[in-house]
Parts: C-alpha cells; sequence; structure tokens
C-alpha cells in the first residue's frame, strides 16, 4: 500500500509551478522537502518520475501519467477541506434525533417549525420510537429522553431540561365500578394500564409525604409504550395508569379523569438531551441543541 499521500502532493505541486525552486515559492514547502518527497514516491513506485539535473528539469511519460492521478487526489483532499470548512462555518446539513413518540407529538412539532424558518438549509432527520437508541453506534446527533435516572454513560453529553410530574389516574365510573382506592395496596387488586412492554413482573412505586416509599405488585391489563394511548384508555373507564401531568392536564380540566391517592407521589421523569462528547459538533447540531435548551427547559435548570 503507498505510504503517503504528501507525497503525491509535493510531486504535484513541483510538476505544477514547473520545479522543485517555483513550488517552494509557491507552497512555503523547503524545496529539500519537496526534493525528499518525490524521491520517496520514486522509490515507492520504483520509477523515475522527474529527470534531474542542474540545469533541466523534465517529467517522465511515466511522470505525467501519476500526475494526472495526483491532481485527481488533490483536488479531492481540497474539496474535502472546502466541504468541512463550510459545514463548520454554515448551520446547515442533516441533524438526526432520536424521540419518544408523545415528546415528538406534544413538545418537538409545537416548537419545530420556528427552527426550520429560521434555519431553512438545516434539514432534521427524526428517529420516533419509544425503545431506547443507541446514541453512538446507531449515529444518533441527539437524543431525547425522559427517565428516571440520568444517564451515565461517559461517551455521552447531558443537559437536563426538566422534571416530568406523573400521577396516577382514572375515571370516577371506572372507581364506581371497581372501588375506590384508599391505599396503594389496593392498587394490586385493579387493572393497571401500563406503558412497560415487558411481560416481566411490574410494580408501582409511590411515596407519601414523609418520602416513604411504597412499592405495589401490579399485572396489568393493557402494556403499551404510547402513553397518549393509555390516557385515552384510562378516559374510556379501561383502568388505571400513572401518566405524566403533561398529558392528563387536558383530560382532567375536561372532567374526563380523576387522580388517585392524591396524597401519594410518583417519581418523577427527568426529561433531558443526550449527545455524543467524543466528535466535533457541526454548527448545525450546537445550534439546535441550544434551540431545544432554550425552549423546553425549566429555569432551575
Amino acid at each position: 500500500m503507498l505510504s503517503d499521500l504528501d507525497d503525491f502532493y509535493c510531486f504535484a505541486m513541483v510538476v505544477e509551478h514547473g520545479g522543485f525552486s517555483a513550488a517552494e515559492r509557491a507552497t512555503d514547502i523547503p524545496k529539500s522537502k519537496l526534493s525528499r518527497r518525490v524521491y520517496n514516491l520514486e522509490e515507492q513506485l520504483g520509477v523515475r518520475l522527474i529527470q534531474r539535473s542542474s540545469r533541466h528539469f523534465a517529467v517522465t511519460d511515466v511522470g505525467m501519467n501519476i500526475y494526472r492521478h495526483a491532481q485527481v487526489m488533490v483536488n479531492a483532499a481540497q474539496a474535502a477541506h472546502n466541504l468541512v470548512d463550510h459545514l463548520s462555518t454554515e448551520p446547515r446539513g442533516t441533524i438526526k434525533i432520536g424521540i419518544p413518540m408523545t415528546i415528538a407529538q406534544q413538545e418537538v412539532a409545537q416548537i419545530l417549525p420556528h427552527f426550520l424558518k429560521q434555519y431553512p438549509e438545516i434539514k432534521v432527520q427524526m428517529i420516533i420510537t419509544n425503545r431506547r437508541i443507541d446514541v453512538i453506534n446507531e449515529g444518533i446527533d441527539i437524543a431525547l429522553r425522559v427517565r428516571s435516572n440520568l444517564d451515565d454513560d461517559p461517551s455521552l453529553v447531558i443537559r437536563r431540561l426538566s422534571n416530568i410530574e406523573q400521577h396516577l389516574f382514572a375515571t370516577q365510573a371506572y372507581l364506581n365500578e371497581h372501588g375506590d382506592i384508599k391505599h396503594p395496596d389496593d392498587l394490586g387488586h385493579h387493572r393497571i394500564l401500563s406503558m412497560v412492554e415487558d411481560h416481566v413482573d411490574q410494580h408501582i412505586v409511590v411515596y407519601n409525604k414523609q418520602n416513604q416509599q411504597k412499592k405495589v405488585k401490579v399485572t396489568p391489563v393493557v402494556m403499551g409504550s404510547d402513553l397518549r394511548m393509555l390516557a385515552e384508555l384510562v378516559s374510556k373507564d379501561c383502568g388505571i395508569a400513572l401518566l405524566p401531568d403533561t398529558i392528563a392536564s387536558q383530560y382532567l380540566k375536561d372532567g374526563q379523569i380523576v387522580r388517585i391517592l392524591p396524597d401519594w407521589k410518583a417519581p418523577h421523569g427527568i426529561f433531558h438531551i443526550v449527545y455524543p462528547s467524543k466528535r466535533g459538533i457541526l454548527p448545525a447540531v450546537r445550534i439546535f441543541i441550544d434551540y431545544l435548551v432554550k425552549k423546553l427547559s425549566t429555569p432551575q435548570n
């Protein structure tokens, strides 16, 4: 394999400028280094590229053929540098974002139009899914997440946005039919609608005003990660669900659902952004991160 593209560059400069001295003046590369690089290339290829003498400079036929290929390489390298310079100064390009479905519908859909109008050269590719996205291996620029605990992956940068409060909800009609709930232990005997999709032992964890934990084993009758669907099922008297206040608020306002166990609270979700820390962030990505922080974060964050 050819050892060094710098040899091709130096050779191309010497041919292009018609000699070592002229190439030195044009590139600020010392003539001795240019000569050494061309000699290295001749040794690598096993052919004479330039006929040298104190009074004569001539490129061999083989040298001219090699020069044409070297020109292509130099031009491609320059184009790559120009592209990076362009991307590094202008907010443009495609941003790949991983977003949970509810966040995409409720948060991002509200703020994205203004961003797209402000930066028409930026394109946004959204991976809308409730599964855990592997930011690094899936080539994601930014991921929005809601978790009970922040990520501790050292390869990721975390920007905390806000806390999302969540509570237990049902309809009054459901409670009239299945019985009121006085204590968290009662949940084990009710129809639970869960956003956890796995068929594993599931629990609801709540805390009282003294911050004492109560963990109740439940057997959900519906499991699905779409919180809006669960909210709709709750409003149709199908059972009890733990819902974010951001989703439940309109149903509460309309009198469709009621909060149960008001003296108990569930752990809040931490709404945050993660993005890779070990690669350069293009301006378009940085601008969008700052935009998300401005639009979605609460003052304390």
